[in-house]
């Protein structure tokens, strides 16, 4: 059964992006209505998450944002998605996030409701999920699993982040992947405003979301992680497709 609270928790999905590595699967669409085990990747998560009980459901989208009109969901636009990075296209769904608690998705990637239910039932203020079991599907999608992981350590006795999303030199470094979903309150949502408030425009618009977190992290704001043990993965490449339906 999925969690339920006493207030209804909603959701953004981050979907201005244009995703240029998928080549030419994005030439006319934005990369979360790209095919994969047979539905679009939209529609992959908002299964998942109405399947946890989630009835108010955002999206920030940018381009081709007009071919996500069908789906009757809140839209937030980013008009300059092709300048600025994912924190900056989160910030146009301010009006949410200062009000009340939000899981937020990345739009390529899949996942079940079992995801979405485990942040929900976290009292963490900024709480993200993580995949203990990331290896295996690293080493699906690339000959060296390196190459494109990240950093990843925890406080396993409190489990607060220590470090996230820098290049790793060895798996030791890695206790587990991010997965592009994260829950916020107001009050961590103000603590990335805040951050995001002392830097200057260009740093401002490059920032991404491992970069805002491990800053939050190294200002002593506490970043908890939430380990999912289901379905899961991101599909960043054209191969990707291939190699995790």
């Amino acid at each position: 059964m999925p969690y339920t609270s006493r207030h209804s928790m909603k959701a953004i999905i981050l979907a201005a992006g244009r995703g240029s590595r998928m080549k030419s699967l994005t030439d006319d669409r934005p990369k979360c209505l790209i095919e994969f085990r047979g539905k679009p990747l939209l529609q992959l998560q908002l299964d998942a998450l109405r399947g946890a009980g989630f009835t108010a459901i955002a999206i920030v989208c940018g381009y081709r944002g007009e071919l996500l009109t069908p789906y009757g969901l809140k839209m937030f636009d980013n008009p300059r998605w092709a300048q600025t990075n994912m924190v900056s296209s989160l910030e146009c769904a301010a009006e949410w996030l200062a009000q009340e608690e939000c899981v937020v998705s990345y739009s390529d990637i899949f996942y079940s409701s079992i995801a979405v239910d485990n942040l929900r039932a976290s009292s963490a203020e900024l709480a993200v999920a993580y995949a203990p079991d990331w290896l295996d599907l690293w080493k699906k999608r690339f000959a060296d699993p390196l190459d494109d992981a990240e950093t990843f350590r925890l406080d396993f006795a409190t489990g607060r982040i220590l470090e996230i999303g820098k290049k790793p030199r060895t798996v030791d470094e890695i206790q587990g992947q991010y997965m592009g979903l994260l829950k916020f309150t107001p009050a961590s949502w103000m603590a990335c405003s805040a951050l995001r408030a002392g830097l200057e425009s260009t740093a401002r618009d490059r920032m991404d979301m491992t970069s805002m977190l491990q800053s939050l992290i190294e200002s002593g704001f506490p970043v908890t992680g939430v380990p999912v043990n289901s379905d899961w993965g991101e599909l960043d490449s054209d191969d990707d497709l291939v190699n995790l339906s």
